[in-house]
């Protein structure tokens, strides 16, 4: 996120903080592992780094804003919901839970 001064004209520098990683919970026609179990998941494999990643050239604390997520619902016309019987709540649920992220969330940070 240390921006790239080469290019015309250059992009500056994002702080961590202000970037969240985007993960797609269905695919087609079936679940992601984001989506039914955490364990195995793209966002417990990346979480240290959300968590920790330090500031390149923009922000003073470390970690990312944290995940967004993809396809919840129903992604396309031909693809699955995310809603019973292929609901989330062993995925970005049980994801939720671990990380403890607080439900409701507050007020998102500003450095």
């Amino acid at each position: 996120m240390g921006g790239k001064a080469q290019y015309s004209p250059p992009v500056p520098p994002l702080a961590p903080a202000k970037f969240t990683g985007a993960v797609y919970l269905a695919y087609g026609g079936k679940p992601l592992p984001e989506c039914v179990d955490y364990a195995t998941s793209v966002q417990k494999a990346a979480a240290p780094y959300v968590q920790s990643v330090a500031p390149h050239g923009a922000g003073g604390t470390a970690g990312m804003l944290g995940f967004m997520f993809w396809a919840a619902e129903r992604p396309a016309t031909r693809g699955i919901g995310t809603v019973p019987p292929n609901t989330c709540e062993g995925g970005a649920g049980a994801g939720a839970t671990a990380l403890a992220v607080p439900v409701p969330m507050p007020a998102l940070r500003q450095g």
